[in-house]
Order: structure tokens, then C-alpha cells, then sequence
């Protein structure tokens, strides 16, 4: 018989909806009922690509005896962590608390009342039961003092931000010496040799990246040119795109790499992780010209239209790493299949991606060694070694890849999380606005309008211009997080700028209002940093604000930017002197650990110097527009029009003698309308 799970939408609740363990989704009632009960609550959260998630179901939430000590003695409670970000946050930081490394599956024990007193992740069967037991007993005899550990987690997780990381209050010093402060404290943990930062796992990490790009481009405004920077984005990006970590047959990048090579990853894709990845390659192409840059995020787009496209426009969560029970199994060929796929081309393929008679890739669990496709050299090297031309190299990769890629096709798929997440279709959303800015493809655009017009649909309450954070078979539900309003705002925003569709900021603006109002903590003497759940939404044990930039950067530097691009371009100094204030709050945070803190310390790096403000006006404005976004300069907002535009940076201008006319603004004060794009850069540069 199927538990409560079965009336859920998340896949993750789902998978677990025939355990035998009597699972509740996190509501009223499965709180009330530990209540009533007089019971211990076991939260167990985790995520539908999550290998060992899927180990824990089967070794232990399948098997009857286990579900026994688990009905018995707990109220069990499964939670999809991409769906409750709120109730996963709060766990994971009472967890850490407790001196446990994080990670998922979290397992979490928590008094009636829904306070923690223990938590861990992943256990094997025996060690699990045994766990259960002791729990189970302590809960019995040493009640007290359960209720006074949980007690004292449930103070710190209700530590106000100025007591957990030392903040003080401040206007920000935005100076170019405090910009290399920052650096300085994240170049030294990157590694200049393999990419990424000086460790393993390695995760893309994107906002490191693009703060390094930004700190090298106020170098260059200087005049010095911080090459090391730029040298640490480029092998990041370069290892990246050629190794393990990204699918070199399909496209699209794996969560991350299991070693310090980016050899072998943990081969779920995330939607989260591939939207960013669109702008930073984007943009670093931009700036370098690269073709492999311009491969990956093509070949990346491609990926996430043919595989997490959803028919109404939106984007799917992920897709797992297994398929048949099997880490990898999908992506992965072995020697003999290779031989047999690619005949005389078996060679050359061979040596450029580094495949061995043995397998390069152990999967484990009895399976057979394997190959991971990944590159260590570039395809100028290779085909000065080969004596080809590089259209040779590209023909024989066209041929190759089609071949083993209809191989692949036949196989049994991953399986796919079909939810659709707010905040993580904003970060697409950014991603293919800003692909389409710099390489100008409608296809882009058109997957653009498609989904913000879908975001904008679908997942808002018309009532009440709330935002929702899920959706899947036509129903949203869960009120939307920061980090919804933050990336879908930011998506927006680039998408205006993208088009000059004045809707898309307008829409922004209406976001940004809610936020204001609905996430802004009310005590007169807090600061200005904004709390992760809304003010109508469900009340937990503690309401936090997400300052620290991860996988994903922090919803509050994300909202903070937001706020001061659009201080600029709908003339809100109010605004801007609110993102002032939240960057001042955690300048100190961010010289201690700017390496924790990236997409704060990008906006510092924009707000070192002043950003313009660039008008377009005439009938040449899109095109005027492309050449701008060709070249990479961050510091800067654009608007435009053909005829006459509403914003306030479009008022009162117009053409020149017929001619399209640029206005360059900084501050407020505006150098003399110019009509070519070589004047601008004169005048920016």
C-alpha cells in the first residue's frame, strides 16, 4: 500500500511513495501527529538525482524490517530539498551545528515540537538500525536532556545574523585596494594548474568565476591588467569544458567532479548549475573569443532544449546519475563497445580522450571498468601532433560523436526530475538572455521569451503577484522563496536589456515591490538584509537570511544587484542606496572569506568605479545594442528604443540628424550623444 507520498507532485516523494516506511510529507499533519503521539520526528530530506539518496532507499526505506523500528518508534517525515529549501536550510545548519559534515541524504531527529537534537547523513543498513535503536531509547530514558540539547540548536539556529557572523553596520568602502583584498583571498585557494579551487570534490562554482572576471576587468580599466585572474577563469573554464565533468557527446554539465581532474563526476545535471554555466561561458567568450566557449554553450542549450524542455516552456529540475541501478552507466562505454562503435577511428579517438584498454573509470559494485570521454589537450595541440587541419579534427568529431551518440540513444534514459523550480527557470532564464546577447541566435531568444512568458503565467498567483516555487501537471504550489523573486528578477532584467521590451522591467519592478514588502524584516533596528521566506509563509522553528554564496550564489546577492541595476535604469536612488547598505553590512564577512562570498564581491567589483548608463535612440537601436553586448563590459546597463521610450534614461532624447544617437551616462551626468559604437568604447574606455 502506498504511504502519504502518493498525493504528492515532487518525483523525489514520489519514488519513496510504496516504502513500507510510513512516510508523511512535511505538513500540519504529520507535526500535529508527532504531537499527539508523544513521538520522536525523523526528517530525512534529499534530492531526486541524489546517488546516495537512492542507496539509502534501497538498503534501507525498501526493506520491511527497517520501516518496523522507523513506524514504531518515529513519525517519518520525507522531504524533496529543491522544494523546501526553507525547511532543508534550517536542518542542515542545525546539523552543522552539531560538528556533522553536510550533505544529503540528511537525516535529521527532532523533538515533537520540530526542534533537532540529532542529524547526520548517509548510514548502511546495520549501522542505521542500530542508530534508530539507540535514539529510540534515549528518547525514553534521557528525555531531559534531548529537550535540552534541542533547545539550546534551536537558539543558534535563532541567532540573528549580526551575532552568527560578527556583522557591523557601515556604508561600504568601495575602493580598488579592498577589490584586491578580495581577490587576494580567493586567488590563493584556486588552483593554477587543473582549474577550479585547490581542492576535491571540485564544483563549477560559477560566481567565483565570474567575480574574477569581474575584478579582471576593473584591472583593465586601471590600466595594470590583473593577468593572473584572467588566467585562473580561463584554465577553469578550458578544464571544465574539456573534461569528464561536462558530457562531451550531448552537452551539459554534470553537479560536479568526484576528483581534482574534473575526470570523473557525480553525473546528475542540474538545471541550476547549466543556466549559470550559460552565463558564464557566455560572457567569458565575450571577452576571449574562445571557440571552445562558444561550442560548450551551444552545445549546452541544445542539451537542456532536447532533454529538460518542458512542452509548456518552462525547464525541468535534473536528471539523475543512474540509469539501471548504475552511477554513470548512461554516459560511460567500454573499451570493447568503443572498438566496435568507432572501428579504425578507435586510435586517434582514443588518444584525445584519454581512453585506456582498461577502462579508465572504475564505477564499482561489481561493475566493469569503463571509459569517462574527457580531454586533457586543446584541439590546436592535437591536430599540430596529428599534422590535420582543424576543420579534419572537426569532421572526424562530427562523424565519431554521431555515431556513438546513436548508441547511446538506445540505451535506457536517467531518470528525469520533472518539477519545474521558479528560481532555478530564473537562472536559465539569465542564461540564455545573456547567450543571445553575445551571439546574437533568435533560437536563444525565442527559448528566452518562451519562458519568461511561462514564468510570468504560470508560476505567479494573479491574486496577489506572489510568486510560486514549484510546478509540475499544471499546478504551482509553495509559496515562493527569495531565491525565486531574486533569479527570476535578475532573468528579467537581463532579458529587457536583451530586447528593450520595456514589459520585462516593468515586471521586474512589480517583483521588486513585493520583496520589499513581504521579505523585509520588521524590526526597526535590523538591517537592511532580507529574510529567505515571506512574511505569509509557513512559520518554522527560525527564519533565516541566506547570506553565503554557494553552488547558487546567496538569494540576498543576487537581490542586492538586482536592486542596484535597477536603481539605474528606472531612476530609483533608493534602491541602489539599499544595496549600498546590504553589501556594507557584509564587507568585513566578505574580507574574511571571499571565497564563501563571490557574488557580493562581483557587485563590489561593479561598484568600485561608476557603472554607465547607456541610452540607445533611433532606428538602429538593436543593432547598435548587439554591438555592445559583442564585447565584454560588465559594468554597464543599457536601455533603448526605436521611437520614444517611457524610462527615465530614455527621456528627452531622440536621434541625431536621422541617426541612431548613444547616450552615455555615469552618475546621473551625461558625456555628449556620439552615433557609432566606436565612439562609446572611446568614451567608456
Amino acid at each position: 500500500m502506498p504511504n502519504q507520498l502518493i498525493n504528492e507532485t515532487s518525483p523525489y516523494l514520489l519514488q519513496h511513495a510504496h516504502n513500507p516506511v510510513n512516510w508523511y510529507p512535511w505538513n500540519e499533519e504529520a507535526l500535529r501527529r508527532a504531537i499527539d503521539e508523544d513521538k520522536p520526528i525523523l526528517v530525512s530530506i534529499g534530492y531526486s538525482a541524489c546517488h546516495w539518496c537512492h542507496v539509502m532507499e534501497r538498503e534501507s526505506f525498501e526493506k520491511e524490517e527497517v520501516a518496523r523500528v522507523m513506524n514504531d518508534n518515529f513519525i517519518c517525515i520525507k522531504v524533496d530539498r529543491e522544494e523546501r529549501p526553507d525547511v532543508d536550510a534550517i536542518y542542515m545548519d542545525a546539523v552543522q551545528a552539531m560538528g556533522v559534515q553536510g550533505g544529503w541524504p540528511l537525516n535529521v531527529f527532532l523533538m515533537p515540537d520540530a526542534k533537532p537534537f540529532y542529524g547526520l547523513t548517509y548510514l548502511p543498513q546495520r549501522n542505521w538500525i542500530n542508530l534508530l535503536v539507540s535514539i529510540r531509547d534515549a528518547y525514553a530514558e534521557h528525555r531531559g536532556d534531548l529537550e535540552q540539547s534541542a533547545e539550546g540548536f534551536a537558539r543558534e539556529l535563532n541567532l540573528t545574523d549580526v551575532d552568527r557572523y560578527g556583522l557591523t553596520q557601515g556604508d561600504p568602502l568601495f575602493s580598488p585596494e579592498t577589490l584586491d583584498v578580495f581577490y587576494r583571498k580567493v586567488a590563493v585557494k584556486a588552483d593554477d594548474e587543473k582549474g577550479g579551487m585547490r581542492r576535491a570534490p571540485k564544483f563549477p562554482m560559477p560566481s567565483v568565476w565570474r567575480f574574477l572576471l569581474r575584478y579582471y576587468d576593473t584591472t583593465v580599466a586601471t590600466g595594470a591588467g590583473n593577468d593572473a585572474a584572467l588566467h585562473q577563469v580561463r584554465i577553469t573554464l578550458d578544464r571544465m569544458a574539456l573534461g569528464g565533468i561536462y558530457d562531451q557527446l550531448g552537452g551539459g554539465f554534470a553537479r560536479y567532479s568526484t576528483d581534482a581532474d574534473w575526470l570523473a563526476p557525480h553525473f546528475e545535471k542540474m538545471l541550476y548549475d547549466n543556466g549559470q554555466l550559460l552565463t558564464l561561458y557566455a560572457e567569458a567568450y565575450s571577452l576571449t573569443k574562445s571557440p571552445l566557449y562558444r561550442h560548450v554553450v551551444y552545445q549546452t542549450i541544445g542539451f537542456a532544449q532536447r532533454e529538460l524542455l518542458s512542452p509548456e516552456g518552462g525547464f525541468y529540475s535534473a536528471l539523475d546519475a543512474d540509469s539501471e541501478g548504475v552511477e554513470g552507466k548512461f554516459y560511460t562505454f567500454t573499451t570493447p563497445e568503443l572498438r566496435s562503435i568507432l572501428g579504425d577511428d578507435y586510435g586517434w579517438f582514443a588518444e584525445l580522450y584519454n581512453l585506456t584498454e582498461e577502462g579508465n573509470w572504475d564505477p564499482g559494485h561489481g561493475q566493469p571498468s569503463t571509459n569517462i570521454l574527457h580531454r586533457t589537450e586543446s584541439d590546436e595541440s592535437f591536430i599540430e601532433r596529428m599534422g590535420w587541419t582543424l576543420a579534419d579534427l572537426n569532421v572526424r568529431l562530427d562523424a565519431t560523436h554521431t555515431r556513438l551518440l546513436r548508441v547511446r540513444d538506445q540505451r535506457i534514459r536517467p531518470g528525469l526530475d520533472d518539477k519545474i523550480l521558479c528560481s532555478w527557470n530564473g537562472l536559465m532564464l539569465k542564461g540564455l538572455a545573456t547567450a543571445y546577447r553575445v551571439f546574437g541566435e533568435l533560437e536563444f531568444l525565442t527559448l528566452a521569451l518562451r519562458l519568461a512568458y511561462f514564468l510570468l503565467k504560470n508560476m505567479r498567483d494573479s491574486r496577489n503577484g506572489r510568486l510560486w516555487h514549484t510546478y509540475k501537471n499544471g499546478r504551482a504550489r509553495q509559496a515562493g522563496f527569495l531565491e525565486d523573486y531574486a533569479a527570476v528578477i535578475d532573468g528579467l532584467v537581463a532579458l529587457y536589456q536583451a530586447t528593450f521590451t520595456e514589459n520585462w522591467l516593468s515586471e521586474a519592478d512589480q517583483l521588486t515591490k513585493y520583496v520589499l514588502t513581504n521579505f523585509t524584516d520588521p524590526d526597526p533596528a535590523s538591517d537592511d538584509l532580507l529574510f529567505f521566506t515571506d512574511k505569509n509563509g509557513e512559520e518554522l522553528i527560525a527564519r533565516r537570511k541566506e547570506l553565503i554564496d554557494n553552488v547558487i550564489p546567496s538569494s540576498n546577492s543576487i537581490m542586492a544587484e538586482n536592486l542596484y541595476t535597477l536603481s539605474l535604469l528606472l531612476d530609483r536612488p533608493e534602491y541602489a542606496e539599499r544595496a549600498d547598505r546590504m553589501v556594507g553590512r557584509v564587507q568585513s564577512l566578505i574580507q574574511q572569506n571571499a571565497d564563501y562570498l563571490t557574488n557580493w564581491a562581483a557587485l563590489f567589483a561593479l561598484r568600485v568605479r561608476p557603472t554607465a548608463e547607456i541610452a540607445i535612440v533611433g532606428p538602429e537601436a538593436e543593432l547598435f545594442r548587439q554591438e555592445l553586448d559583442a564585447e565584454f563590459y560588465p559594468n554597464k546597463v543599457l536601455c533603448g528604443t526605436t521611437g520614444k521610450g517611457d524610462l527615465p534614461l530614455l527621456q528627452h532624447r531622440g536621434p541625431i540628424d536621422g541617426k541612431t544617437a548613444l547616450y552615455v551616462c555615469y552618475n546621473r551626468a551625461c558625456q555628449l550623444p556620439v552615433t557609432s559604437v566606436a565612439e562609446v568604447w572611446k568614451l567608456l574606455r
